[in-house]
């Protein structure tokens, strides 16, 4: 498997064509001339009643830290009459990610031949900045009390959740999210064997 450059970071950003510019520059900032081991780019729309909105993910390993970077549009509105976009970025050291969840969706899963791309996939990373809050009412098993039980719940890391679909954006997509997913999976199991 050839190493990724940031040559190829840059012409996956110009292929996804949102901005392709802006997230470069900001990208280049948070990089801070550090190697670029992997990379995902992930651009999505979304549609409202009102509007389409237009998103870019992008998550970028490199030797010693996860950088992620998000780009958003805003569209014009009384207070700026013009659209603009912003523009976010994170960076964690590997050894703080604590989480590499990865959900495989597979159809027909008794033909599934070994190394076959999913139809989708979901990574969910987390290391500890965002965490997100279910709750629902408590019970007591009693169908006839109507007691205040207060609150029961569950906490869960949310620091960042990309799915990639196949129907969406391709095979080769997903093929990328996979080989992105291998190589942050290797190297957050090696950061924690060096802790």
């Amino acid at each position: 498997m050839p190493v990724p450059t940031t040559k190829d970071l840059r012409s996956a950003l110009d292929m996804a064509g949102y901005y392709p510019e802006l997230v470069a520059d900001v990208l280049d900032v948070a990089l801070g001339g550090e190697d670029v081991v992997a990379h995902l780019v992930h651009p999505e729309t979304t549609f409202d009643a009102a509007e389409v909105r237009r998103h870019v993910t992008v998550l970028v390993l490199t030797p010693t830290r996860l950088v992620l970077a998000h780009v958003d549009d805003h569209p014009a509105d009384a207070v700026h009459p013009s659209a603009s976009a912003s523009a976010t970025t994170e960076s964690v050291p590997l050894e703080q990610v604590h989480t590499v969840g990865l959900t495989h969706v597979v159809p027909v899963p008794e033909r599934h031949k070994p190394g076959a791309t999913p139809a989708e996939l979901t990574l969910a990373l987390g290391w500890g900045a965002v965490r997100r809050i279910d709750l629902e009412p408590a019970t007591c098993g009693d169908p006839e009390c109507d007691a205040d039980h207060g609150l029961s719940g569950t906490s869960t890391p949310d620091d960042v959740v990309v799915r990639v679909s196949a129907r969406a954006e391709g095979k080769e997509a997903v093929r990328a999210a996979v080989g992105f997913a291998r190589a942050l999976s290797t190297a957050t199991a090696a950061a924690r064997g060096r802790r």
